[in-house]
C-alpha cells in the first residue's frame, strides 16, 4: 500500500512539519512546570510533586516573574513568588485555581491575599501556602528583651544607633512607624544598613545587635544559637506571604489543572511538622496548628502559634497606587539622615 503522504508535494510536507513543530513548542516537553526562586520552596514538599510535573529554579524573583509571565507563549503551570512580587502582576495575567474546598481550610486572615486584594468573589488567584511576620531579632541584648512590651519603639533605643539593620524595602519601615514622620526620622538615624537579605549575617557576626527580619528565617536558628531572641510586637506586625500562582494560558491553549492533592499536602501531617521546624507556617486555624506546634520548645511554639488576638492585629500589604508610592517615597527621602 502506498504511503498516506505519497500524493503530497514537498512544499506541503514542509508546511505540515512546521505546523507540527509549532504545536510541539507549545507543549512542555516533560510535563507541566513549577517555576520557583532557588531555595524558596521546602525541599520535603517539592519531593512530593507528582509526575509529570517538574520543578525549575531560577536565581531571583525578577527572573521568575519574567520567565513565568512572558507574553505570547504558554508559561509554566505554577509560579512561586512572594506577595510583593505577585502584587505587581495584572489580574488578567492570572487564572483562578477553582478549588474553594482547599481554600476553605485556611484561616480567614489569608482571604485578602488569596484574591490578591481584589474584590470579593473574584476567585482564588493565589495559594498562600505560608506567611511570616516581620519581627525584631536581637543578639546578646537581654536588656532589650526584658523590655519587649515596648514593641517597635525598642528600635529607637539610643544604644542601637548604628547597630540596627532595617529591611531593604522602605515600606516595611514606614509600616512599623505607621507613617509617623518624626519616628521615621529617628528610625532612619539608627540604621547600620537596609538589607534583610544579609541582615541575618550582620546580626550573627556581631556587626549589628538588632535586625528587622521575617520570622521564617529565624525559627531554624533559635534552637542552635542561644544569643538570639525574637520579639513579635504585641501591637502587631506587617505580614509577608509565599504564594503559588497560575499564569493565564494563551487563547486556544488548554491550561494544565493544578495538582490540588499536592497543594493540600502542605497543610497537614506528615509535612506540617518539618515545615514548621524550618519556619514555614501555613495560614491554618490556630486550633489545627496547635497539636503540631506544641511539640516544639515553648519559646518557639509561642512564635509558631501566636494566637488569634495577635494575628488579628497584624496586617498584609496590598499593592499601592502610583500616588501612594510617590507619597511614601517622598516621606522616606525627607526622613533621610542629614550629613
Amino acid at each position: 500500500m502506498a504511503p498516506v503522504f505519497g500524493s503530497l508535494s514537498r512544499r506541503q510536507l514542509l508546511q505540515l512539519g512546521a505546523a507540527a513543530g509549532l504545536l510541539a513548542a507549545c507543549r512542555p516537553a516533560d510535563g507541566p512546570e513549577l517555576l520557583q526562586v532557588e531555595g524558596e520552596l521546602p525541599a520535603a514538599w517539592l519531593k512530593q510533586l507528582p509526575g509529570p510535573w517538574r520543578a525549575r529554579a531560577l536565581a531571583n524573583p525578577a527572573a521568575v516573574q519574567r520567565a513565568g509571565f512572558a507574553a505570547g507563549r504558554p508559561g509554566p503551570g505554577l509560579v512561586s513568588l512572594s506577595d510583593g512580587w505577585a502584587s505587581g502582576l495584572g489580574r488578567e495575567r492570572l487564572q483562578s485555581f477553582g478549588a474553594p474546598r482547599l481554600w476553605a481550610r485556611l484561616a480567614p486572615f489569608s482571604a485578602g491575599v488569596s484574591g490578591l486584594f481584589g474584590p470579593a468573589g473574584s476567585g482564588e488567584l493565589a495559594f498562600p501556602w505560608a506567611y511570616s511576620p516581620w519581627v525584631i531579632a536581637l543578639r546578646s541584648r537581654p536588656d532589650l528583651v526584658a523590655r519587649r512590651l515596648q514593641g517597635w519603639s525598642l528600635l529607637l533605643d539610643p544604644s542601637l544607633r548604628g547597630r540596627l539593620v532595617l529591611p531593604s524595602a522602605p515600606r516595611i519601615s514606614l509600616e512599623i512607624v505607621k507613617g509617623d514622620f518624626g519616628q521615621l526620622e529617628r528610625l532612619r538615624a539608627q540604621a547600620l544598613a537596609y538589607d534583610d537579605r544579609d541582615g541575618l549575617n550582620l546580626l550573627l557576626s556581631g556587626n549589628a545587635e538588632v535586625a528587622v527580619l521575617p520570622l521564617q528565617r529565624l525559627i531554624p536558628l533559635l534552637r542552635r544559637d542561644q544569643r538570639l531572641a525574637v520579639i513579635w510586637p504585641d501591637s502587631g506586625a506587617p505580614l509577608s506571604w509565599q504564594l503559588l500562582l497560575r499564569p493565564a494560558a494563551p487563547q486556544d491553549f488548554e491550561p494544565t489543572p493544578p495538582p490540588l492533592e499536592w497543594l493540600g499536602a502542605v497543610l497537614e501531617p506528615p509535612l506540617l511538622e518539618p515545615l514548621l521546624a524550618t519556619g514555614w507556617v501555613p495560614p491554618l486555624p490556630q486550633a489545627v496548628l496547635e497539636p503540631v506546634a506544641r511539640r516544639f520548645p515553648a519559646s518557639m511554639a509561642a512564635l509558631l502559634l501566636p494566637g488569634d488576638a495577635l494575628l488579628g492585629r497584624c496586617w498584609s500589604l496590598p499593592p499601592l497606587s502610583l500616588p501612594e508610592q510617590l507619597a511614601q517615597q517622598n516621606l522616606w527621602d525627607a526622613a533621610a539622615p542629614r550629613p
